[in-house]
This record gives C-alpha cells, structure tokens and sequence, in this order.
C-alpha cells in the first residue's frame, strides 16, 4: 500500500478512513476508553501509561492503534522511541499512526510496524526523521 500522502501544513487533509479500517483489521484499534479499562486491570494506577500512548483522532472518538502494544499488554519500546522522537518533531499522532503502517521510501518501502524487531531503532527513528524533514508539521517529502 502506498504511503498516505502527507503534504505541506496547509495542504493536509485528513488521512483515508480506509487506512484505519485496514489498521484496525491488522492490529486492532480500541478505544481509547477500553485500553483505559484493560490497562486498569494490570495497573493500579493506568495514568502514567495511558499518557505514553499513540493515538488515532477521528470524528468518531480517541483510539489506541495495537501495534504500540505486546501481548502482556505492555508498550513496544522501539514504538515508544519513535513515537517520543516523533512528538520532538512535532509530528501529529494521527500522521505517525500512517507512517508506521504504510511503506516508507527510506526503509526500501517497507512498513516501519513490520521492521520493529528487525531493524535497530536508529535505522527507523532516521528513517522516520527523512519522511517528516520539511518540518515538524510540514509534511513529509516522499515518504
């Protein structure tokens, strides 16, 4: 699939609904209503986790991609790099949502979710860096 494109700050627009239906199928997309619940069984106080979570904003509610997340239910450090790097950038939750799960030009098209555990962070913070270097809300060049 290609990458969403992602074009200068008064040229976005928002991202496909199509391209969160196809997140959701892969990974799951709860609300974020429901990963609060869930991490409340596992933690007596869920807050600090809740507040290192990337999240996807859309017309119909506030939800938690599953690709941030381990089968213990807890969060995958290299996403959570990245992520971090991603917010100094200033990159939009929703905009780093798409980046992760769509091929990327700087990683030969691969998708940065499929090369977590593949590659060493540094490769995919690079990486995600290049895709985002017009700025922290301007968009990315060419994926």
């Amino acid at each position: 699939m290609p990458a969403p494109h992602l074009s200068p700050a008064h040229q976005q627009g928002p991202i496909p609904s199509g391209l969160w239906e196809r997140m959701g199928a892969e990974f799951g997309l709860p609300s974020l209503e429901k990963v609060r619940s869930r991490l409340a069984q596992i933690h007596e106080d869920p807050d600090p986790v809740m507040q290192q979570l990337v999240r996807v904003f859309s017309a119909e509610g506030t939800y938690c991609p599953g690709f941030q997340f381990r089968e213990d239910l807890s969060l995958h450090p290299v996403v959570m790099g990245l992520f971090v790097r991603a917010m100094a950038l200033g990159i939009p939750h929703n905009y780093f949502a798409a980046w992760m799960v769509t091929g990327c030009a700087a990683l030969r098209g691969g998708r940065p979710v499929d090369l977590l555990d593949r590659l060493a962070p540094s490769v995919l913070s690079s990486a995600l860096e290049r895709s985002f270097e017009d700025g922290p809300r301007g968009g990315r060049r060419s994926g």
